[in-house]
């Protein structure tokens, strides 16, 4: 009898050592909330654009990690808003599909949003069976309000932050983080490896993301023009990488930036190309960075007055959820 006792706990330890876990944790919210930059933080890698600017993420962009044990899909999403072009609606599908395939729903908001803002999308979120994990990012930006009784303390404020949330998702788990100095990040990274399903890996193990080398280099070009354009300029660009040539320590790249208005082409130039060379030369830096080899890059500016109203130029670079 003993015997058969040993031999049940030995079966026990080596299921529990075999065993692995995967599954796609998908992080939705609004715009401006840091949802990309705690997709950076959790991934370890500069997967998604994160700038101060909202409506920055336009794609779902899948970011991978893996140990022996287990693999994470983690999933950044634009912002949810009330579309007005047809760019907007792709935008809007593809925070949407990310409430279809979500084993883990990671909904991001912040310390001066307001709950209810696009109640539309919150109520498909309420409805949700999966584990949901709200958390309320930028904490370390809250700062205490003079009073004799303490009701105006960073922790009173954030406790009425919590209390707010828990009357709109009752079910979801609180935690309150600041991706931006990694505070909570671990925690939420073990919670997720608690949570996530037994499941071979979806993925090759040593894939980063789902999305080819042409797609970040796009990216990274659009992120430097969001970072040194005002205005309209930034939403009205897009990118597309016309050549993509990999030698052994080299990369050739010639990279459209493709306007609506002349006037918005004359603006991303510069006088005497003073402007666009910046760009450019700010964006070969961070994709020799993210390459870790020597970039060729030549960039054009073209004139594409429909880009983001055309069903088929959104469909042409990848604005297509499935």
């Amino acid at each position: 009898m003993e015997h058969s006792t040993t031999d049940g706990r030995m079966m026990v330890l080596l299921k529990a050592k075999n065993m692995h876990k995967a599954g796609f944790v998908n992080i939705v919210g609004n715009p401006n909330v840091g949802k990309s930059t705690l997709m950076n933080q959790l991934v370890g890698e500069r997967i998604s654009i994160a700038t101060f600017k909202a409506q920055t993420t336009r794609h779902r962009i899948m970011g991978i990690v893996n140990t022996d044990d287990m693999q994470i899909v983690f999933s950044d999403t634009p912002g949810v808003l009330k579309p007005n072009y047809k760019l907007q609606e792709s935008m809007l599908a593809f925070s949407e599909s990310a409430l279809q395939d979500a084993d883990v729903l990671l909904y991001v908001t912040d310390v001066v949003e307001n709950p209810e803002k696009n109640m539309d999308f919150l109520e498909k979120v309420q409805k949700m069976t999966i584990p949901v994990i709200l958390l309320i990012n930028k904490i370390d930006s809250l700062t205490p309000d003079p009073s004799p009784k303490g009701e105006g303390s960073s922790q009173a404020k954030l406790a009425g932050i919590v209390e707010k949330w828990h009357e709109l998702l009752p079910n979801a788990e609180i935690l309150p983080i600041s991706a931006k100095n990694k505070f909570g990040t671990d925690m939420l990274l073990k919670r997720i490896k608690e949570l996530l399903p037994e499941s071979p890996a979806y993925f090759d193990k040593d894939q980063l993301t789902d999305k080819p080398a042409r797609f970040f280099v796009s990216e990274i070009i659009r992120e430097k023009i969001l970072l040194y354009y005002d205005k309209e300029i930034p939403y009205a660009v897009e990118v597309r990488v016309e050549r993509f040539k990999e030698e052994e320590k080299l990369i050739r790249i010639n990279a459209v930036i493709y306007v609506e208005r002349d006037s918005q082409k004359g603006i991303i130039i510069g006088h005497q190309g003073v402007a666009l060379k910046k760009v450019s030369t700010e964006a070969r830096k961070a994709l020799e960075k993210f390459f870790g080899k020597t970039i060729y890059l030549e960039t054009f500016v073209k004139v594409d007055k429909d880009w983001r109203s055309s069903e088929r130029e959104l469909n042409s670079f990848g604005y297509n959820p499935e």
